[in-house]
């Protein structure tokens, strides 16, 4: 009985906060912009419209995205400056825009392919992405040829670590970088296949 019990309760629980949380985000979304746009078609319309807080802002992503494509990234690059040009804004704007590249945009990173490197200590591996070569200077008084290993934090690889690795001391994988960020953010919970 208590196996059977504790097999169900492990079936509902990831199904009842995913149901939970969506509801919530739904509810939280819905209710920043929501009340005044119902506020308004009730006064003008006779109805209201549930959702109308996640709808409009959804259409103004999808108009700014539609005037970036159109105006060829330009319009973005003139909100970008005028952002990092005013002093107390830019020390926002510059992080949080960091942190939505590296999220939805790894491949705009640079990361080159995804390694394992014996770190923090010998004989554990952590997974690391190489971001570059170092300059052939340091190839020219050492005799070896580095590479610059962004090593992520988990849960949240936004923070994380960069080490200068020798060549041949890193061991390639054959999985995405995708593949690799799911691994790292889900504390190994995920595996690739």
């Amino acid at each position: 009985m208590k196996k059977i019990f504790f097999t169900g309760l492990a079936a509902i629980v990831p199904i009842v906060i995913t149901i939970y949380v969506v509801v919530s985000l739904f509810t939280f979304a819905d209710g920043i912009v929501g009340p005044s746009i119902n506020e308004y078609l009730l006064q003008h319309l006779g109805y209201t419209i549930p959702g109308m807080g996640i709808i409009i802002p959804i259409l103004i992503i999808f108009i700014v995205g539609l005037l970036f494509h159109i105006s060829r990234m330009r319009f973005r690059r003139w909100m970008e400056r005028m952002f990092r040009g005013i002093p107390l804004v830019n020390k926002i704007y510059n992080p949080v825009k960091s942190i939505v590249d590296f999220l939805f945009f790894p491949e705009r990173k640079g990361f080159r392919y995804t390694v394992l490197v014996e770190y923090p200590r010998k004989g554990l591996y952590s997974i690391g992405f190489v971001t570059n070569e170092s300059a052939l200077s340091v190839k020219e008084k050492t005799d070896k040829k580095f590479c610059h290993v962004y090593i992520p934090s988990s849960p949240s690889p936004i923070t994380g670590f960069t080490l200068v690795v020798p060549e041949e001391e890193l061991v390639h994988l054959d999985i995405s970088i995708e593949q690799a960020m799911r691994v790292i953010v889900s504390g190994g919970l995920i595996n690739p296949r």
